[in-house]
């Protein structure tokens, strides 16, 4: 039974890959480098590559933080991999949120041991300033830890003894 709902949760995390991927992949073999296409105000889709981590952090460091970050993303996939599999029954919405976060790190991480660089389309802006740009795997790892901070804070979920 424990299995069952193991399974569960790691089939929303490969949903989170899948739509990931595809996204990326759309984006990669319909549009050029660099390309932007306005969809609706604020809100573009623009093609770029992330050699770095999130917001471009330590994008210009040379190469060697591909490997780096891979690893650390393999890692936390562990890591979560595990804590998904101690979860009590009752602990849905930080299921929930642990298997968002481990797909958005898997998506990220076939990109950066694919390419050298994750895919990223997503641009959010106002007048001149641009967020930086993201992807389907970034929105599935912030939901993910919003869901995990709500839940901590107890905003959100229920509170069961066990």
């Amino acid at each position: 039974m424990h299995n069952l709902k193991m399974l569960k949760w790691l089939a929303l995390s490969l949903l989170a890959v899948v739509l990931d991927q595809a996204s990326k992949w759309a984006v990669d073999s319909s549009m050029q480098l660099y390309q932007s296409i306005p969809l609706v105000p604020y809100f573009n889709l623009t093609y770029v590559r992330n050699t770095g981590a999130a917001f471009s952090f330590l994008s210009e460091a040379g190469g060697w933080q591909r490997w780096f970050f891979a690893g650390l993303a393999i890692v936390i996939s562990i890591v979560i991999a595990v804590w998904l599999a101690r979860l009590k029954q009752h602990e849905t919405l930080l299921a929930v949120a642990l298997s968002l976060v481990l797909g958005g790190a898997i998506g990220n991480l076939i990109d950066r041991l694919a390419y050298g660089y994750v895919i990223d389309f997503l641009d959010v802006y106002y007048q001149t300033w641009h967020w930086p740009a993201f992807n389907i795997a970034d929105s599935a790892i912030t939901l993910g830890v919003v869901l995990m901070l709500l839940e901590s804070f107890g905003l959100v979920g229920s509170k069961q003894s066990e």
